[in-house]
């Protein structure tokens, strides 16, 4: 059980990949007035939980979308959802901007995962509350809910909703949306820490495995690079890589600019698909 958000007029829905499943999993979607539709997930991604669901039907008013680029620590927020469940649906809860660029390590069934460049707020999330907007003073959409911290209170998280705004842009104009990748599996500062407490670098992404069927297999990209550049675009968190990847196609031409024992390197690389 989750909460969602309508992104078009009609029938696309964005939420978390947690509470809808993978690709091509069915759903069901209870809107406001209590009718209930089967829903497609047309698009998920696992490793920043969202995922777009569609459903059958038109004439739907969709949620403005703000710029979580320009949110500033200290300002009101409202979360909305279904928290607990439908018992106590469209529960609205305020509260303000406690953090940006968080970094949390989550803990499940003994498998070990961490969500980047979280938007931290004290406005109460409880489960249920997932997929639900976070919201600015104007009504405009500039986080998902996400997730809660059990061991303390008023600690709540959502994802920058910058981060989709070119996959909801691709799904609006076509209907789909086939997701590219350079095929490596990479952290930020904000994540190496955890594993690596010797290893420091400025700026860039740190390649912790290459893909042996992605993109960048046998290209000259090795384990233990730093990424700095993607074309002429800065990276110093993962969500800068996705971000710019998403407004790519599968075929596209991108140049991954290298740190490598104090060299610069740059390594053409042509996107598959994920």
């Amino acid at each position: 059980m989750g909460s969602g958000i309508i992104i078009t007029d009609d029938g696309y829905i964005l939420t978390n990949e947690h509470v809808t499943g993978d690709k091509y999993s069915k759903c069901y979607v209870t809107l406001e007035d209590g009718e209930e539709y089967s829903g497609t997930v047309i698009w998920a991604d696992s490793d920043i939980d969202l995922s777009i669901v569609k459903i059958t039907l038109t004439g739907l008013t969709p949620l403005p979308f703000g710029n979580s680029s320009d949110i500033r620590v200290g300002q009101t927020v409202y979360a909305i959802g279904n928290p607990i469940g439908l018992e106590f649906q469209s529960t609205v809860t305020s509260g303000i901007i406690s953090a940006v660029n968080r970094t949390i390590k989550l803990k499940e069934e003994d498998k070990l995962s961490y969500m980047e460049d979280l938007i931290q707020t004290d406005a109460t999330i409880n489960e249920g509350n997932s997929g639900g907007p976070l919201i600015n003073q104007k009504g405009e959409v500039i986080g998902i809910n996400a997730v809660k911290i059990e061991e303390g209170n008023h600690l709540g998280f959502a994802i920058p909703i910058d981060i989709i705004k070119s996959v909801v842009e691709k799904i609006k104009n076509t209907g789909s949306f086939i997701e590219p990748s350079i095929g490596i599996y990479a952290y930020d500062q904000e994540v190496i820490k955890y594993l690596e407490e010797d290893l420091k670098f400025d700026t860039g992404i740190y390649v912790v495995s290459i893909d042996k069927t992605g993109a960048s297999y046998g290209k000259g990209l090795l384990q233990g690079d730093i990424i700095t550049k993607i074309d002429d675009v800065s990276l110093n968190k993962m969500s800068d890589l996705r971000k710019y990847i998403y407004t790519k196609e599968v075929g596209d031409q991108v140049i991954l600019t290298i740190s490598r024992n104090k060299k610069i390197i740059e390594i053409p690389i042509i996107l598959g698909k994920k």
